[in-house]
């Protein structure tokens, strides 16, 4: 053999070599957590199928198969690996747990054992049947209540904003704005309702008022706090620069005041959820707070939790937007935000 064919085989055995000597990658770890959660929610549906219910009720079949798939697909994603987004529930497998003991509680209080009564603690099989039956009620009050929140949030917190820079800014502004705000500001919104309800000529124009009135005032208040807090350095530079007035107020004093601005927002979405329910109960015909207020006249307790239920997911989501919002437009300040 020449001397070329051995160095040949010699490199191809040294690539071979490294080829077996390169270590496996190591296998994703099983979500232990995840295994716990898919046995609570297998041992919540065994309860649902072979308790029997002290009342007979047509949605715990139902009830048992969703128990069951959510058993199934824990147990799957607990198996898959650390993949993508699925990594995001880990945090939350105790949450998923609990999730099933207090279904299962709720359960054995109300359909197993009746230790809660009816009709004011209704079984979670009622409150299902209520989303089965009852779901296009429930999403057109669910509609009617964004259509309702959404332009009077809007309105309120663009005045807000309007009048907080304003008074932040300016010193006659401040000087006739300020003691408005700190006069008429501490009002609750609802306390205006006769007047709105006089003044206005329909209940829906009223109510957009009211939730207006209701997001303006926080809004103003912090972003005028917000502009006054700026550090003075900032301006100092900017005008050595030969920074005009307008360029002070639109890239200086309000990016720096974005922080109180969106405290202020989130402030006033929480008075204006309040506002939208008691004006929805007192003169609009539809909508979550009517909803509540049907559900009550009627005894119909299922129905009520079912749309409190619907209120707290869409008003969760709500606010999950406006953080979403808030961190694309404070990313530049990410390491300052805490909140």
């Amino acid at each position: 053999m020449s001397s070329s064919a051995l160095a040949l085989s010699s490199d191809s055995f040294a690539a071979r070599s490294e080829e077996v000597v390169e270590p496996a990658s190591p296998r994703a770890p099983v979500w232990r957590g995840g295994i716990v959660a898919a046995l609570a929610w297998a041992a919540a549906a065994g309860v649902t199928w072979t308790w029997p219910d002290i009342t007979p009720w047509s949605r715990s079949g139902l009830l048992g198969a969703i128990e069951c798939t959510l058993s199934a697909a824990l147990c799957l994603l607990a198996f898959a690996g650390n993949r993508g987004r699925l990594a995001a529930l880990r945090p939350w497998d105790r949450w998923l747990g609990a999730g099933a003991v207090l279904l299962t509680l709720w359960q054995i209080l109300t359909a197993k054992t009746a230790i809660l009564p009816l009709p004011f603690f209704p079984p979670p099989q009622s409150i299902l049947e209520v989303y089965t039956d009852d779901s296009a009620r429930l999403l057109e009050s669910a509609a009617r209540s964004l259509l309702l929140l959404l332009p009077g949030y809007a309105i309120g917190g663009a005045v807000g904003f309007a009048n907080g820079v304003a008074i932040g800014w300016w010193k006659r502004a401040s000087y006739w704005g300020h003691p408005i705000l700190r006069f008429v500001g501490p009002l609750p919104a609802t306390a205006w309702l006769p007047l709105a309800f006089f003044v206005f000529p329909g209940s829906q124009s009223a109510s957009t008022f009211l939730i207006a009135l209701a997001t303006a005032f926080p809004v103003a208040v912090l972003t005028s706090s917000g502009v006054k807090g700026v550090n003075a350095a900032y301006y100092d530079i900017a005008r050595t620069l030969g920074a005009s007035e307008r360029f002070l107020i639109l890239k200086v004093a309000i990016p720096a005041a974005l922080p109180d601005v969106f405290v202020g927002l989130f402030m006033g979405l929480g008075a204006s959820f309040a506002v939208l329910i008691v004006a929805e109960m007192m003169g609009v015909k539809a909508g979550l707070g009517w909803y509540l207020q049907w559900a009550q006249g009627w005894a119909a307790y299922a129905n009520l939790y079912g749309a409190l239920i619907v209120m707290a997911l869409l008003f969760s989501g709500l606010i999950a937007l406006l953080f979403t919002v808030r961190d694309r437009v404070l990313a530049w300040q990410k390491a300052i935000v805490r909140w």
